[in-house]
């Protein structure tokens, strides 16, 4: 289902993979590809469970491709949403040869990869992008067995796009951070999925505090460690009049 807010069309593609076009027709994903969301072979754990369905992606539109992490690192991925001359910004920390997966270098992708900090205010492609932090504080809920952050901070950013008139937020694998509810959103894209990120409670308070037009939760339902209750973070943001749209 492509959601349409404004002058953009929104398509949660799976995981965290998502597709903003514009009236002008530039094309932006965010962190495109993993578990076999894009290639046709990712199944639920769960059956019945809402989630995008696997498909076999290869639009090659892209204009502006934007990595959060290495945990949304996919070089195939980038290669089947991006043109070849698109421009693809990857967080500094990202680190390919350290990533237990089958992945590119980033200097064997095609396009033109840029580098970013998490202070990054910059504009690509017609869009104005603004990195935020992204981490999971070391005091709060999510921690592995050691106590731990599963996304210690310096890991990733979230992505702040002006986009035309629009803004919109994705956080990435993040907790609600202090700074988050001050941000400029017409429309919000959080993930719910709890875990290793903010849980759809605490998406949901931090939504009531950023008053969008419009929320879009993605990140969730992809396997059983990111399986959550969409419904009833809708319904939850529905008695606080904030509006959101499910895309499953």
């Amino acid at each position: 289902m492509t959601i349409s807010h404004g002058d953009l069309t929104i398509d949660w593609l799976g995981y965290a993979t998502v597709r903003i076009e514009d009236g002008d027709g530039t094309v932006v994903y965010l962190d495109p590809g993993r578990y076999g969301t894009l290639t046709g072979e990712w199944t639920p754990d769960t059956e019945g469970v809402g989630h995008p369905p696997a498909r076999d992606y290869d639009a090659r539109d892209g204009d502006l491709v934007l990595v959060t992490h290495d945990h949304h690192y996919d070089s195939d991925g980038i290669r089947r949403v991006a043109r070849e001359d698109a421009t693809v910004v990857v967080y500094d920390a990202v680190y390919p040869p350290g990533i237990e997966r089958d992945v590119e270098p980033l200097d064997d992708l095609p396009q033109n990869v840029v580098r970013v900090d998490e202070h990054t205010d910059r504009l690509f492609e017609d869009v104005i992008v603004r990195t935020i932090a992204a981490y999971n504080e070391p005091d709060g809920p999510h921690v592995d067995e050691q106590g731990e952050p599963y996304h210690p901070e310096g890991i990733g950013v979230g992505y702040h796009l002006t986009i035309g008139d629009t803004t919109l937020f994705w956080p990435g694998d993040s907790d609600a951070l202090p700074g988050h509810e001050e941000l400029d959103v017409d429309a919000f894209l959080p993930s719910i999925s709890g875990n290793f990120t903010m849980d759809r409670r605490e998406a949901a308070d931090l939504a009531a505090a950023l008053d969008p037009d419009l929320v879009v939760p993605i990140h969730y339902n992809t396997f059983a460690g990111l399986e959550a209750d969409s419904e009833a973070f809708a319904l939850d943001l529905a008695g606080r009049g904030v509006p959101v749209a499910l895309d499953e």
